[in-house]
């Protein structure tokens, strides 16, 4: 590994040895190391790459699925150094074991940061609570970040480049930590290394029944849910979801879950369908390369009102309209196919009685104007029925383009 990397190694264990490997001190020690000498100025990403790949000596490796992939770049019983390379993976919102710094050596994210509050423990390995973003900034290359483990530090990070890399330097383990909860808003916090090896079973077992197209699907998973306790129904609900609203059968069986658990399963159906979103959102980075489309969809993701999206757009482009370049970006990921017009998963309303041909432009017209409103409808929304114009705001609205035009 680069001779860099056991210089940094070197001088966080020379500092953390002097404070007797105090652990309340080692992510400010972390930190500091980080901010003095720092990675995304010091390493060149090629080099490095040539480095692991051709030479042999290297410290150890784990077998660690974290990153696209994770290197381990300096090993000490005690804390390491490893490279995170992130290439269409974003974190889920999360809580650490351990504790230390990390660096944005190449790329930029978004970071968030969250609570969770009025939290009450269902089974060692859920919890219901109140999920509360506290800070979203963004991260450019070169920014530093400290890690306290534990329930203090619940953060997510959303990747803009691809590939992005983050150093981080850590501890191998804080004891009395755990779990490493990760954390579903708004409602729920489950341990996501937890295996109940029968309900995987089981919901493998429902799989083959919903790509068999199994008439009894619905009713089986309604007997499942009024008799499993909140931990597995809850597993099972998650798993099924998608399917039940395909069949349109989710709505009963969720009452049946609802009903059974009383007040501590009235976030259950909110946090359900915030995970669909976040997934829709997360599933475009596959396709969507362009780094200003990118850093829309974390903002899309993580923003919890317009005005926090237009505030990061404003800081990432101080000298623009932040309004004016998201419509630029709506207009460049709206697509035409054969099923109508789309801007992202917002759909064109096939009952509009609308020439296909005027169809793009309209849609594009309706979300400037419920992005921002004036006192008169826009000449391309005049010819429109009240009715029409509350389509084209639903298409918005049940979208994940919400946060923009409600």
């Amino acid at each position: 590994m680069l001779p860099f990397f056991k210089e940094l190694g070197d001088t966080v264990l020379a500092r953390w040895k002097r404070e007797n490997f105090s652990l309340a001190k080692f992510p400010e020690i972390a930190r500091s190391a980080l901010d003095k000498n720092p990675p995304a100025s010091r390493v060149d990403l090629s080099a490095l790459m040539r480095d692991f790949l051709l030479e042999e000596d290297q410290p150890f490796q784990t077998d660690s699925d974290f990153g696209e992939p994770e290197i381990v770049a300096y090993s000490h019983p005690r804390f390491y150094i490893q490279l995170l390379f992130w290439m269409d993976g974003t974190t889920a919102i999360h809580q650490h074991e351990f504790s230390g710094a990390f660096h944005v050596m190449h790329g930029a994210s978004i970071h968030a940061h969250y609570g969770f509050e009025k939290a009450q423990s269902i089974t060692p390995y859920l919890r219901v609570g109140d999920v509360r973003l506290k800070e979203i900034k963004l991260l450019e290359s070169g920014s530093t970040v400290p890690i306290t483990s534990g329930q203090d530090d619940i953060h997510s990070l959303f990747h803009l480049d691809s590939p992005s890399v983050t150093v981080v330097v850590r501890t191998q383990h804080d004891p009395g930590t755990g779990p490493q909860f990760n954390y579903l808003p708004p409602h729920i916090a489950i341990d996501p290394h937890f295996s109940d090896k029968l309900t995987m079973r089981r919901k493998q077992l429902l799989e083959v029944l919903e790509q068999a197209e199994d008439t009894g699907y619905a009713e089986l998973v309604t007997e499942m849910i009024a008799d499993l306790d909140f931990e597995r129904g809850f597993s099972v609900l998650h798993h099924s979801m998608a399917y039940l609203q395909q069949i349109e059968q989710w709505k009963p069986v969720l009452h049946v879950f609802e009903k059974k658990h009383g007040a501590i399963a009235a976030g259950v159906a909110s946090t359900l369908k915030e995970e669909v979103r976040r997934s829709i959102i997360k599933s475009w980075r596959s396709t969507i390369i362009e780094p200003e489309h990118r850093f829309f969809l974390a903002l899309l993701m993580n923003a919890p009102t317009r005005a926090d999206l237009l505030s990061l757009v404003k800081q990432r482009f101080p000298r623009k309209e932040p309004i004016a370049i998201v419509l630029r970006w709506l207009e460049e990921l709206t697509e035409i196919s054969d099923e109508g017009v789309t801007i992202l998963d917002s759909t064109f309303p096939e009952a509009l009685e609308v020439e296909s041909e005027a169809q793009r432009d309209l849609f594009l017209a309706a979300c400037r104007y419920f992005m921002k409103p004036g006192k008169t409808l826009p000449a391309a929304l005049r010819n429109l029925a009240a009715t029409d114009i509350k389509q084209l705001r639903n298409a918005f609205a049940e979208s994940s383009l919400s946060l923009l035009t409600v």
